[in-house]
């Protein structure tokens, strides 16, 4: 009950306040003396987490372009979701931090007690939903648009698709891929979805399997996951959950991974063929150049392709189908100048039926509250995905994926 209360009052406010993808800073008030500037991240795993480890490289690829010394940035890492963020968002704010990021989902209701706590601190709850309707000028969310690197990613495995189904070399009839989610949240159903319709804009007979470990970050779950899917007869295999586990498991197997937020080559070295990440740096950058100019900056800031702030990154050439190279440089290129829509109207169903304003909210989407927002959530013949507030919302569940479970 609680959390469909603050996502109620998420997206009542977010029908006023629609999200800007610049999230530099606005108004000003007088900036501090630079030198004394501090500014830290609290994680909730460590380096050998896929996903902390990319906010981690993001972090301090923004304060070395800063110029900022060693003690003017901090990093908290094995931080739980529960009152040990509240705790470490306050000694981070009592070390003289003016801006702390954390960097998961379930952090963000005790990032919003430190926001209360600490007035005079900026709080940033990265993949949070909460800030628009907290009513606080110190208290933020921030995420890119990811499902463009994952329909990227996907272009790539739908490549390798045919390359593998014109050798004769499919474990079944049609193509098939696999992916292990961590939960059945909104911004895995995305993520999942962008990846396929990706594969199935160069690979039309695909279809996925997708199933759920109930954990971020779980390397035997992961693995499991990733092999049971193997054992079923995919042909490849991508995945939302944080660790090498199933990387780890496409090398034994001999079968081709696609990985996120970072390269699992070194994993991976004879089946990684690409992945997706959200480049960190160019918010953090921003967002603490605004702080430290005494300026603000949004409450829900979305970074794009079109900035950098998401990244398809080096593609295995050992790997990867011959011209996919070329097949991504098209495709990212009319990704950011909007001729290509990742979530187009006229390349998925819902049901057997093409997704409207009639069967477009589903549960949990932002419109879901006010049933005279589904006509701007498909207008122009997309569905707009993380453009009115920064965390996905996209939780349709289209034609052509299978859910082998949905407990968690």
């Amino acid at each position: 009950m609680k959390k469909k209360l603050i996502a109620l009052l998420t997206c009542l406010v977010m029908v006023m306040m629609p999200v800007l993808a610049s999230c530099g800073g606005g108004g000003s008030s007088e900036g501090g003396d630079a030198s004394e500037f501090k500014v830290g991240l609290i994680c909730l795993h460590d380096e050998n987490s896929t996903y902390d480890l990319n906010f981690i490289n993001g972090f301090k690829e923004a304060v070395e372009e800063m110029g900022l010394s060693e003690d003017q940035y901090m990093i908290k890492t094995n931080v739980g979701e529960d009152q040990a963020c509240e705790d470490a968002a306050g000694e981070l704010a009592d070390a003289g931090c003016k801006l702390i990021f954390s960097d998961s989902f379930g952090h963000q209701d005790y990032m919003l007690q430190a926001a209360k706590n600490f007035p005079d601190v900026q709080f940033v709850s990265c993949t949070g939903v909460n800030a628009a309707a907290s009513g606080l000028d110190n208290f933020h969310n921030a995420f890119a648009a990811i499902y463009e690197g994952r329909y990227l990613a996907g272009v790539a495995a739908g490549m390798k698709l045919n390359e593998i189904k014109e050798a004769g070399k499919l474990k079944g009839d049609a193509p098939k891929m696999g992916y292990v989610g961590a939960y059945t949240y909104a911004e895995v159903v995305s993520g999942y979805t962008s990846f396929f319709l990706g594969a199935r804009s160069v690979c039309p007979d695909v279809t996925m399997d997708v199933t759920f470990t109930g954990s971020w970050y779980d390397e035997t779950a992961e693995k499991e996951a990733a092999n049971k899917l193997i054992k079923s007869g995919c042909d490849l295999i991508s995945q939302h959950a944080d660790s090498f586990g199933a990387p780890t498991a496409c090398e034994n197997a001999g079968v081709p991974d696609v990985s996120y937020n970072g390269s699992t080559k070194a994993q991976g070295p004879n089946t990684y063929i690409v992945s997706s990440r959200i480049n960190w740096a160019p918010f953090f950058k921003s967002a603490s150049e605004a702080v430290q100019n005494g300026e603000t900056f949004d409450v829900d800031c979305v970074g794009t392709i079109a900035d950098d702030s998401v990244q398809i990154l080096e593609l295995n050439t050992d790997v990867a189908a011959e011209g996919t190279q070329e097949k991504l440089d098209e495709v990212k290129a009319g990704l950011e100048d909007g001729s290509i829509h990742v979530f187009d109207l006229d390349t998925f169903t819902v049901g057997g039926k093409k997704a409207d304003s009639s069967n477009v909210p589903a549960e949990g989407t932002w419109a879901d509250f006010d049933p005279a927002n589904a006509e701007a959530l498909v207008a122009d013949g997309y569905y707009h995905e993380s453009e009115f507030r920064s965390a996905p919302y996209f939780d349709l569940q289209i034609d052509g994926i299978n859910l082998l479970d949905t407990a968690f």
